[in-house]
């Protein structure tokens, strides 16, 4: 009997001892899988609390990057395509030096049929002449113009559509929407040779703004960069969303494991990114953002409309009207839906009652959320020790019943610092949401963006579309509605990481990929560039207001 109690006791300790080296040998292949195991791998549970789980692998000298290594679907590299075919841009003739690029002081305009009669509801038409630094008339297209006709005591503004005849010349084309003296303005934003620069930039340097990752355990903690994209054969991280496939990585730290990783936070930005030629593309009094003046008279007389309906203005919503609204008196007309004015606090109340309202993306959309915490008296902050400006917000009222929430969105985000807890994907956001009819939900993302390949975009846009489809499929009567981008000042360094060219760009994709799903879209890209007031990443409260209108009018519409 003892002997087999011996026995029995050699037997277990052996198998205690299988039991750790097979341990040991998993934690091992765990710390070491490739990144085709990464992305498969699966969610770990430890004190009913998840983690993803944590891996290093080592990568080749050639940079992973998540967005060249897609698996599409017939329909979805279709679209991809097609998308990509639709923003590609023209590219100058050949080797082209700073005197033969295109110079605004030296470019003109004229406005044809200066002189003809137009009413209410006409089109403007006007020719844009380029000429480079030699007085030389320009042989190719490609120059990024932004255009708007105005009425300056009016407090009226539009945006006019560009036509590119890649020679040179290019037609603007403006609706003439409110009677007066209405005066054009045209601007280059980028010569055709810069924005060439940009599409290097954007293809070859992603890593031109970098983001790093703080890891802590105890008193001990390490900081390392972070991306969609890490060169070298350092080991990383693999934080890659489980759910949407959305990549991103940071190098691993050297004494600490990816699972003790506590926040996330903008680098900084690459410098020395031009060469000297380059840099003088860019260059804020000379070609960033310069007027180009008429060679003739600068504004026409429009006279009233015979008579005027307004049942009969058009009023069916499409992302791809140009222009989608007009201002007047500083209200922001749309063509595409009705809006009226929540002048009042009260009305606001009135018209939020008993919804939850969640606000996700970067910090444009944020301006809604403190607008309308500061302008709604029973709307209260509610304090989550959140970091300032970065979230996540909540505002109460109780009286009321409304709940009014923002939340970032996921990496890329340049935030001063994000918690990794509340690092989270819209997409997945979305997918927990009950929705119904006093759910209200507003989009924007696109600023964060601007310094990568489209088709990270692209992903990002696919995989919201997606969760989109499925809410308004559960839950159809779901308000979603997407705030689009917006243009602001430029100098010679935001220029490369953040130009107005490249939001055109996303913006354009944005537009084409939600377009024909269920969504209403608040066109602050007009709202910005029709307006008086200089540009700014962040508008002033007018225009904020004016989006704020336009946004309510969806959740409670006019009746008409």
């Amino acid at each position: 009997m003892w002997c087999d109690l011996f026995r029995l006791q050699i037997f277990c300790l052996l198998m205690a001892v299988l039991a750790i080296v097979v341990l040991v040998h998993n934690f091992f292949q765990l710390e070491h899988l490739d990144s085709d195991a990464v992305s498969a791998s699966s969610w770990i549970t430890e004190n009913n609390v998840q983690h993803s789980l944590s891996q290093m692998t080592k990568t080749t000298r050639k940079p992973y990057c998540g967005y060249k290594q897609q698996t599409l679907s017939r329909r979805e590299q279709a679209e991809q395509e097609a998308l990509l075919a639709a923003i590609q841009w023209p590219n100058p003739l050949g080797d082209i030096t700073f005197v033969q690029s295109t110079d605004p002081t030296r470019s003109d305009f004229v406005i044809v049929k200066p002189s003809g009669f137009f009413r209410v509801g006409d089109e403007l038409e006007v020719l844009v002449r380029m000429r480079d630094f030699q007085g030389k008339p320009k042989q190719y297209g490609g120059d990024y113009l932004q255009t708007r006709i105005h009425s300056p005591l009016l407090k009226a503004g539009a945006t006019g559509r560009v036509v590119d005849f890649h020679n040179g010349l290019y037609k603007v084309f403006f609706t003439l929407l409110w009677p007066g003296e209405v005066k054009v303005s045209v601007s280059l934003v980028h010569p055709s040779e810069a924005i060439q620069v940009l599409l290097r930039l954007r293809e070859e340097r992603p890593d031109r703004v970098y983001f790093k990752s703080s890891f802590k355990s105890g008193r001990y903690s390490e900081t390392t960069e972070c991306n969609v994209c890490l060169s070298g054969d350092l080991p990383v991280c693999n934080f890659t969303d489980l759910h949407t496939g959305e990549p991103w990585f940071c190098y691993k730290p050297r004494k600490l494991s990816c699972a003790s990783r506590i926040s996330h936070a903008k680098g900084g930005y690459q410098k020395g990114l031009l060469t000297q030629e380059e840099s003088l593309f860019f260059q804020s009094e000379v070609n960033i953002k310069r007027p180009i003046l008429s060679s003739g008279p600068d504004s026409v007389i429009v006279k009233p409309k015979a008579f005027t309906d307004s049942s009969t203005t058009d009023r069916a919503e499409d992302p791809m009207v140009s222009p989608s609204g007009y201002y007047y008196e500083d209200q922001w007309r749309s063509r595409t839906h009705w809006i009226h004015r929540f002048n009042k606090s009260d009305d606001i109340t009135k018209c939020l009652q008993g919804k939850v309202i969640h606000l996700f993306g970067d910090s444009t959309i944020r301006q809604w959320f403190e607008y309308l915490t500061a302008f709604v008296p029973d709307l209260v902050e509610f304090n989550l020790g959140s970091p300032k400006n970065v979230g996540p917000f909540m505002s109460v009222d109780l009286k009321h019943n409304i709940l009014v929430k923002f939340r970032c969105h996921g990496p890329p985000i340049r935030f001063s610092t994000v918690f990794s807890s509340e690092l989270r994907y819209i997409a997945n956001e979305l997918d927990g949401i009950v929705g119904g009819r006093n759910t209200v939900i507003a989009i924007t993302i696109w600023s964060h963006f601007s310094t990568f390949p489209v088709e990270v975009y692209i992903r990002r846009l696919r995989n919201i579309r997606r969760a989109i489809i499925q809410l308004l499929d559960r839950s159809p009567k779901t308000l979603i509605v997407i705030r689009t981008a917006n243009v602001q000042e430029l100098g010679p360094e935001v220029s490369l990481f953040n130009s107005d060219w490249y939001s055109f760009q996303l913006d354009s994709v944005m537009r084409k990929m939600f377009s024909g799903i269920a969504v209403h879209f608040v066109d602050a890209w007009e709202m910005s560039l029709a307006h008086y007031l200089p540009h700014n990443l962040h508008p002033k409260e007018v225009i904020v207001r004016n989006q704020i209108d336009a946004f309510l009018s969806y959740v409670c519409p006019l009746q008409t």
